[in-house]
């Protein structure tokens, strides 16, 4: 076992310990945007609000079907905590991000502290993680989930001296928390990768042998059903909607049409491999950089068993391709279903790393890698901060409230998540220009429109409003005789 790192590997832990540092305080600096992070962050409002534990809302009586509560208990229970706000939503991320970084470490430090760090490195210093690792989504719940089944399993193989017993508990934990967290996927995400490694390795027998698996998926059972039957219990037809819309149709149907919380988003059939390698930047680029030279660097020797380490990496394998086999056929995906293979590719990629004796230059790359991809976000963010271009409802909210209005800021068309967030629920939606007009009629108006709305009002009823303010990607309007 390697016990300690060379000492040039230490800056390294610095320049983590910076990055995650800045993300923590840099949570409240940017707006909760459109749809997707505003939508749950305002889910969990609501839920904080009104104590509703059982049913997600997605407005006020209507139930969110499309996710389980997991990641939502998280960001309610903060909010509880810290108020309404951008670093209250985003907090349990940044806090799930680190826990799943560290359960990295704490596998893989078991062999080698060297690939332990390289391992977390790399993952903490793609693209996708560091966006992930700040942005109010469910997929870090299922990462979570996926993460401790990856460990879970593999306790049961690792080298008698090494191994424990009890951490095989950790793969039906994990399914448990993923089934809470996003869904069946959890199960077919791990499942999928363990049962590839025993198909293809001949040990199905011997994964029986050494797993609890019928009380293990009582485990599994225990922890996730009865949420799932609370829900259907107080709102009936949640099942239909979840295992048959949720996890049947949008897998199948392209362009699925029966999305009640928005749209299904329709891509290429086998876009996902292009996704992973996005998701992955920097390192699609830069270890490639590491290939030159390395033959002429004597390779560290492996403290593993050669059978051990092949079993191992073909497992690890088996992890990384699991989301892209799977969703390679679908015609609704996001890059964010990459998530669950970011732990094995970082480990792969460690453990292919710390077989180079050029420690130096191996830091300095990873570490390289780390701070680029730290800084590219931090520059994205900070034009869209600098131009006020998020696709966000605040800076309206904002300077609605400044002028003290006791009416309700009204939104033309479908009210953004992010607006109801920031007013906490002290919003309302108008369907088109007559029921504007009508309000307009009969009591003072504070109105939202975005540019195009402006361009489409009548020029009898753009005469009745008057321009307040322009905030962001809204101009707030009011009534021109109050």
């Amino acid at each position: 076992m390697i016990a300690t790192h060379n000492t040039s590997s230490r800056w390294l832990w610095w320049i983590l310990g910076a990055v995650a540092l800045l993300r923590l305080l840099t949570l409240s600096l940017y707006p909760l945007t459109d749809t997707t992070e505003a939508r749950y962050a305002e889910v969990a409002r609501k839920m904080a609000e009104l104590g509703n534990w059982v049913t997600p809302l997605y407005d006020y009586g209507v139930p969110f079907w499309a996710k389980p509560p997991l990641t939502t208990w998280l960001s309610a229970i903060s909010i509880q905590l810290f108020g309404v706000n951008e670093f209250a939503a985003r907090l349990p991320y940044f806090l799930l991000a680190v826990l799943i970084a560290w359960l990295l470490w704490a596998w893989v430090r078991r062999s080698s502290d060297r690939q332990a760090q390289l391992a977390v490195a790399i993952m903490s210093g793609t693209l996708l993680y560091v966006i992930a690792s700040a942005a109010v989504m469910t997929d870090l719940g299922l990462l979570l989930g996926t993460t401790l089944a990856m460990r879970g399993f593999w306790a049961a193989f690792e080298p008698r001296e090494s191994s424990r017993p009890k951490e095989v508990w950790l793969l039906f934990i994990g399914m448990g928390i993923g089934l809470l967290a996003k869904g069946p996927i959890a199960v077919v995400l791990s499942g999928l990768p363990i049962g590839l490694w025993m198909l293809l390795t001949g040990n199905i027998k011997t994964s029986w042998q050494r797993l609890p698996w019928v009380k293990g998926s009582l485990l599994t059972l225990a922890i996730a059903a009865p949420w799932y039957l609370m829900a259907e219990i107080r709102t009936p037809g949640f099942w239909e909607y979840f295992f048959i819309g949720e996890h049947w149709n949008r897998f199948t149907v392209t362009g699925w049409a029966g999305d009640k919380y928005g749209t299904a988003h329709a891509t290429q059939r086998g876009a996902i491999w292009l996704f992973a390698l996005a998701a992955v930047m920097p390192w699609t680029a830069l270890l490639p950089m590491l290939w030159l030279g390395r033959k002429a660097a004597p390779a560290l020797q492996s403290p593993e068993p050669s059978a051990y380490s092949r079993d191992f990496t073909f497992y690890l394998l088996a992890f990384s391709v699991a989301p892209c086999l799977f969703f390679t056929m679908s015609g609704n995906i996001l890059w964010t279903y990459v998530l669950p293979a970011l732990p094995a590719m970082a480990l792969l990629a460690a453990r292919w790393l710390s077989a180079d004796a050029r420690t130096r230059w191996v830091n300095g790359v990873v570490g390289a890698g780390v701070l680029a991809m730290t800084c590219l976000v931090a520059a994205f963010f900070g034009r869209e901060q600098l131009n006020d271009s998020w696709k966000s409802a605040k800076t309206v909210v904002l300077a609605h409230q400044a002028k003290g209005a006791s009416h309700p800021l009204l939104f033309m068309g479908d009210l953004p998540y992010s607006a109801s967030y920031y007013a906490q629920g002290k919003v309302k939606a108008l369907p088109g220009n007559a029921e504007l007009a009508t309000r307009l009629a009969s009591s003072p108006v504070f109105v939202a429109l975005n540019p195009d709305q402006v361009k489409a009002l009548p020029p009898e009823l753009a005469a009745r409003l008057r321009l307040e303010a322009t905030s962001g990607a809204y101009r707030l309007y009011s009534s021109a005789a109050k």
